[in-house]
């Protein structure tokens, strides 16, 4: 399942040419794999009570365009991969206007315990939501 939001771009999000900062940019992705896993069901405080924490592993991420300000700006969260171990986001930001593609993403996280232990699978129910996204994106 795909999670989509809307994010106009404020005074604060760009530099001092007049251009979306690629700081924001990140913000905004963490948004909407926060966003996405709350669409699933599970907000990040519910998920720190079952002791599962998801930091990101890496960020791959392509820079085609700049944003500017009072742009509308879509962003497009969804699973692309996923092992067991880790789950790869696969993201997009685009203009509302003209859905000129701003920047392309991969971003890696995986799962471990408030106390930073590495979870050896990615737990339940995540394990589950994230393995059947995978398989549907595999049907289309």
């Amino acid at each position: 399942m795909k999670h989509t939001f809307e994010q106009k771009v404020y005074f604060s999000d760009t530099d001092n040419y007049g251009v979306v900062w690629h700081g924001s940019y990140l913000r905004w992705m963490e948004m909407g794999r926060v966003d996405y896993c709350a669409q699933e069901g599970y907000t990040l405080k519910e998920l720190e009570k079952m002791d599962i924490l998801l930091p990101v592993s890496s960020i791959n991420i392509k820079y085609k365009a700049s944003a500017k300000l009072e742009d509308i700006v879509i962003v497009e969260t969804e699973i692309s991969k996923f092992n067991g171990l880790t789950a790869t986001f696969k993201q997009t930001i685009k203009s509302k206007e003209t859905n000129q593609v701003f920047i392309t993403a991969e971003v890696v996280i995986v799962a471990v315990h408030s106390d930073g232990k590495l979870y050896r699978r990615i737990p339940e129910p995540l394990n589950s939501i994230f393995e059947k996204e995978v398989k549907c994106q595999e049907l289309v």
